[in-house]
């Protein structure tokens, strides 16, 4: 949903208002939690569309439509009796476990509709290792949000144990009932999960800020120095900018010098290059081909000292909301 854009979010909103009140709210119950605030947002300011627009969503629509039909009326079903024809139970059931895993949780699922200061206030007296467990099934930027309400301390332990996280026995979460009626119905019946490690926790301390980053991997280097240093390698680095949209790379680029840049893609992907110069003016890229071969070698540690200074202004872009980290979704929308 992040990587949507505004067209296509406007266009999705149109087409929910032409549907009517009652088709409207079935199309929504499908909807994550995050999807829904952002087209109820637009809906609601949305106050006048050209007759001529609403039919170009239905026409598109349409097309979309008919090019998309119903072959199999019970998808899960159906994947579980392929996958045990074709692989035996036990290999099928191991690999089923990760294709439908998570739609018994419905009480952590209940926990993505509300705002990171309620669940900071529900999970605040739990043990860190229940806190791990609930947040690694939340969305990365919301897990972030919560653990920005905690107490330095708090917020430390808990992302210790979700970068040490192996996967999350039945047992470990029963704890959770007490958290909430049942957050996990039937988890007696999962078998060990693959959430949590140092990616979700790289990926949640990336959405948090220099400042928090800095304290809690100083905290996480003290107890465990090769640990903070798996957690550093999988956040966000230079190379990742390439991920980022055109729009976004678009916002940075105002915001850093050109001799600074210059250095940056010293040592950038040929790809990262041609991204940049993408995003400037013919005359500007032409510029900045012509300053990066006319310079002679450059230090590592200077290349990678501008290159830390620009992530400074991504992580600050991203706070404002200027720029969206981690790709977004692959999801396609009208």
């Amino acid at each position: 949903m992040n990587s949507m854009d505004n067209q296509g979010v406007e266009d999705a909103a149109i087409l929910l208002m032409s549907l009517g009140e009652e088709e409207a709210s079935e199309v929504f119950k499908h909807l994550a939690p995050k999807e829904v605030q952002r087209l109820g947002e637009t809906i609601a300011k949305m106050k006048a569309v050209t007759r001529e627009r609403v039919d170009n969503v239905l026409e598109k629509f349409s097309v979309l439509a008919g090019d998309q039909s119903m072959l199999v009326a019970d998808t899960d079903e159906y994947v579980k009796t392929v996958l045990r024809k074709a692989l035996g139970d036990d290999k099928a059931n191991l690999l089923l476990d990760r294709i439908l895993q998570g739609s018994d949780i419905s009480g952590i699922e209940s926990l993505k509709w509300m705002d990171a200061n309620s669940v900071a206030e529900l999970l605040r007296n739990e043990h860190p290792q229940i806190v791990a467990a609930i947040l690694v099934h939340l969305d990365h930027d919301q897990a972030s949000q919560v653990l920005k309400v905690f107490t330095e301390r708090q917020r430390n332990e808990v992302l210790v144990r979700i970068a040490t996280l192996d996967g999350i026995q039945p047992s470990a979460l029963k704890d959770l009932n007490e958290v909430m009626s049942k957050v996990l119905a039937g988890g007696d019946k999962l078998r060990k999960t693959s959430l949590g490690g140092v990616k979700p926790a790289a990926e949640i301390i990336n959405m948090m800020g220099a400042s928090v980053e800095t304290a809690v991997l100083d905290y996480i280097r003290e107890a465990d120095n090769e640990l903070a240093q798996k957690i550093m390698d999988n956040m966000f680095t230079f190379d990742d900018l390439e991920k980022v949209d055109d729009k976004g790379i678009q916002a940075l680029l105002k915001e850093v010098q050109s001799e600074s840049l210059v250095i940056a893609l010293k040592g950038a992907t040929p790809e990262m290059r041609e991204k940049v110069f993408r995003n400037m003016s013919t005359r500007a890229a032409e510029t900045l081909r012509e300053d990066l071969e006319s310079r002679g070698p450059v230090r590592v540690s200077e290349v990678e000292s501008e290159q830390k200074e620009m992530l400074k202004v991504v992580r600050r872009l991203a706070d404002e909301g200027q720029i969206v980290l981690g790709g977004g979704s692959d999801d396609e929308y009208l």
